[in-house]
C-alpha cells in the first residue's frame, strides 16, 4: 500500500521563482560543502527544501502552460465553430438566390413587375429576398468580425504559452542543478553517517533551521512529510531475524525526520543494526524510535515538539536503501513494539 503526504509549502508567483531560488542565500553557519558536519547537514536540508519548492513551481509551470494551451485550442474549435456557420449561411443564401432566380426565370426586375399579375406578390416575394440577402450578410459581417477577434485571442493565448514554455524550461533546468547539487551532498552526508556507525561514535547533534510547524503540544504528525511506506509490521524476511517491528517509510538521504509528538530524547546512539537511531519517550509510557539516520539534530535528555526535525533520513546500519524505520514501544528497548500504523492512527495520523 503507497502513501504519500505534501509539503505545505507557499507557492510564490511564477515569475519570481528563479530570481528568489537563485539568488537564496545558504542558511548554514559555515560554508556549505566544506566537510564540516554543521555545514553539510545544513546544506543538504537546505537543499532539500528548494528542491521541493522548484518542484513544486515547475508543476505549476507546467499546469499554467497547459492552460494556456486548452484556451489556445479552445479558441481555434470556436473559430471552426464560426467558420462552418458562415458556410452554412453562404449555402442558404445560395439556395434561395437560386431559387428566386428559377421562380422569376432570371428576368429582371422592372420585367416581373411589368408580366406580374400582382405586383403586390411580387414586391412581397422581392422583399422576402432582400431581406434574406441582408440577414445573411449582417452574419456574415459579424461572424468575420467574430473570427478576427477570436484569431487575435488564439494568438495571444499561443504567445502566452510558449513564453510559459520557455520559462518552465529554465524551471526544469533549475530544478535539475538543484537536484544534482542535493544528490551529490547527500552522498557526502551518508559517508560521514558510515564513518560515525563504523567508529560506535556519534558527531553530537546538527542543528538545523526549523520550519514554521503549525502544531500545538498536543498535536501528533507522521514522522517524515513526503514518503512511501514500504516494509510493514510484522512483516517477514530474511533481514530480520524473526518479523519486522516497525513500519518503514521510503524517503531520499537527508530528508528531515520529524518528532511525531511533543517528548524527551532518551537515547541517541550510533552502530549496530540500527545504525543512527533516536528514541524518544512520550505521555503514557510510550516510546518511539527513528532508525538508518544520517544524522541527528537533538541531544539526549532533550525535549523535543511535535514535528521538530530531530535529524535527517538515512541508509546506516543494517539497511538495503534509503529509508526511516520508525517503531512505537512500550519500553525503550527492542522486542517492545507494537504497531506503529495502529498507534498513530490511535491519535489522529493516518499513514
Amino acid at each position: 500500500m503507497r502513501s504519500y503526504r505534501r509539503h505545505r509549502l507557499v507557492v510564490p508567483v511564477l515569475l519570481c521563482a528563479l530570481a528568489l531560488l537563485a539568488a537564496r542565500p545558504a542558511t548554514a553557519p559555515e560554508e556549505p560543502g566544506n566537510g564540516t558536519d554543521t555545514g553539510l547537514s545544513a546544506e543538504v536540508a537546505r537543499l532539500y527544501e528548494e528542491a521541493a519548492v522548484a518542484t513544486q513551481q515547475y508543476e505549476a509551470g507546467r499546469a499554467e502552460a497547459e492552460e494556456q494551451r486548452g484556451e489556445a485550442q479552445r479558441a481555434e474549435a470556436l473559430l471552426d465553430a464560426q467558420r462552418r456557420h458562415i458556410a452554412v449561411l453562404q449555402e442558404d443564401l445560395g439556395r434561395i438566390a437560386r431559387a428566386q432566380y428559377r421562380s422569376s426565370g432570371g428576368l429582371p426586375v422592372a420585367a416581373h413587375m411589368i408580366l406580374a399579375g400582382s405586383p403586390d406578390g411580387l414586391m412581397r416575394g422581392q422583399h422576402a429576398f432582400a431581406q434574406a440577402d441582408l440577414a445573411v450578410n449582417n452574419a456574415i459581417s459579424k461572424n468575420r468580425r467574430a473570427e478576427a477577434r477570436l484569431a487575435a485571442d488564439e494568438a495571444k493565448a499561443a504567445a502566452r504559452w510558449q513564453a510559459l514554455e520557455k520559462r518552465n524550461a529554465q524551471l526544469a533546468g533549475l530544478k535539475a542543478d538543484i537536484e544534482q547539487k542535493l544528490e551529490s551532498a547527500r552522498v557526502r552526508l551518508q559517508g560521514q553517517a558510515d564513518a560515525a556507525v563504523s567508529a560506535g561514535a556519534c558527531r553530537g547533534a546538527v542543528r538545523l533551521d526549523q520550519p514554521e510547524k503549525g502544531f500545538s503540544d498536543g498535536d501528533w504528525v507522521a514522522p517524515v512529510e513526503t514518503y512511501e511506506l514500504s516494509a510493514s509490521y510484522g512483516s517477514g524476511g530474511a533481514r530480520w531475524s524473526h518479523r519486522h517491528t516497525g513500519q518503514d517509510f521510503a524517503v531520499p538521504i537527508g530528508t528531515p525526520v520529524r518528532a511525531v509528538g511533543t517528548g524527551r530524547v532518551v537515547r541517541v546512539s550510533c552502530g549496530g543494526a540500527f545504525g543512527i537511531e533516536i528514541v524518544l519517550k512520550h505521555a503514557g509510557g510510550y516510546y518511539t524510535q527513528y532508525a538508518h539516520l544520517a544524522s541527528v539534530a537533538v541531544d539526549q535528555g532533550e525535549l523535543v515538539s511535535p514535528g521538530q526535525w530531530i535529524g535527517q533520513s538515512g541508509t546506516t546500519g543494517n539497511s538495503t536503501g534509503p529509508h526511516l524505520h520508525f517503531e512505537a514501544r512500550v519500553t525503550p528497548e527492542t522486542g517492545s513494539a507494537v504497531n506503529p500504523v495502529s498507534w498513530l492512527a490511535a491519535r489522529g495520523v493516518s499513514l
